[in-house]
């Protein structure tokens, strides 16, 4: 349920710490307003804390991950079709071209990567648009090549529309979505083969399962701690609600309810729920309508971290005392309690 307490705003401006390449004179400065909804935020981030850019010049960065051996954020840009790094020490650069369109037949729209992971044997795992699959990359992590082995691409013989974002369980199944956005021409594109947005588990044996069919626009997902929940979001301004799942001991989905409604607040606000990250405390971060929202356990806005950009999704330090954020063309950087 939406809150409509009174707003404690401080307000500030991030500027631009890093530059990763030009930065196109109509885009302006992003601001960043941090929210109190309820007093319980204050032990999650300051309303002080300071929203820096650490990179900027994308085109539409998405998926950001983490890698705490190398100290580097990877993330992508689906336009470009590219996983950038960042670093505190060289900040942002190119880390793996093509990311998500290996195909030598041009074509357009979001062809890229988009959601990213790590599995047990320490492999980059990604979300493929462009290929339609979640694809494992055959090089290591510290010395990316775009050479890539199919993890999956179908579901009973009919090709993915487009996996977007995908969370790992600790017994090395992969969960993901497969909303269209990846089609050059959405739901309506001919290339198309399932009649749904599927959300899928990969088993260990590779084994594709079809978790969910229900959900008109799924894209972010994450796990509860104790991986007995899952959530996922759904992008679509007719139904923009996350939803909760309970995670049977097969790894599958059962009683599928709305955790948090976000129709109030997408009437005001352009942008719909997108992607999700769960602190080791349970507290939900959720990009969507104004930037990203602070969730409780039980689905209660605690804040949020409001942006002049559209936000995409966010990602954790190895602590979890740092949040980053992909936003439009942009990556920001706050600090978390």
């Amino acid at each position: 349920m939406f809150i409509k307490n009174s707003v404690t705003v401080l307000m500030f401006i991030a500027f631009l710490m890093l530059v990763a390449g030009p930065v196109p004179a109509q885009r302006p400065a992003p601001v960043a307003v941090i929210e109190r909804l309820h007093p319980d935020l204050d032990a999650v981030i300051d309303t002080h804390a300071v929203v820096s850019v650490i990179a900027d010049g994308f085109d539409w960065v998405e998926g950001p991950l983490w890698i705490e051996k190398e100290q580097m954020l990877l993330f992508s840009d689906v336009m470009k079709n590219r996983i950038y790094k960042w670093t505190a020490q060289k900040g942002a650069s190119l880390y793996l071209e093509p990311s998500g369109y290996t195909v030598g037949a041009p074509r357009g729209k979001e062809l890229g990567s988009n959601g990213l992971a790590v599995n047990q044997q320490g492999q980059l795992i990604i979300c493929q648009h462009g290929d339609r699959r979640v694809a494992v990359m055959s090089a290591p992590i510290a010395d990316p090549q775009p050479v890539f082995t199919t993890a999956a691409g179908s579901y009973n013989h009919k090709r993915f529309s487009s996996p977007n974002d995908l969370v790992l369980k600790s017994d090395g199944a992969i969960y993901f979505t497969d909303p269209p956005y990846g089609l050059e021409k959405g739901p309506e594109d001919p290339a198309r083969e399932l009649s749904f947005q599927g959300v899928y588990r990969i088993a260990k044996n590779g084994q594709v399962i079809l978790l969910t069919d229900s959900l008109s626009r799924p894209n972010g997902i994450a796990f509860f701690p104790g991986e007995k929940q899952l959530l996922i979001a759904n992008s679509d301004p007719k139904k923009p609600h996350w939803y909760i799942y309970e995670v049977n001991d097969e790894g599958l989905l059962a009683n599928g309810r709305i955790f948090f409604d976000g129709t109030a607040i997408f009437g005001k606000e352009h942008r719909t729920p997108d992607g999700i990250k769960i602190s080791n405390k349970g507290i939900v971060f959720a990009p969507g309508p104004g930037g990203v929202w602070i969730l409780n356990k039980a689905g209660r806005a605690l804040g949020r971290i409001r942006t002049s950009l559209i936000t995409s999704n966010c990602a954790f330090s190895g602590d979890y005392r740092t949040l980053f954020i992909t936003a439009d063309h942009s990556v920001l950087k706050v600090s978390l309690k």
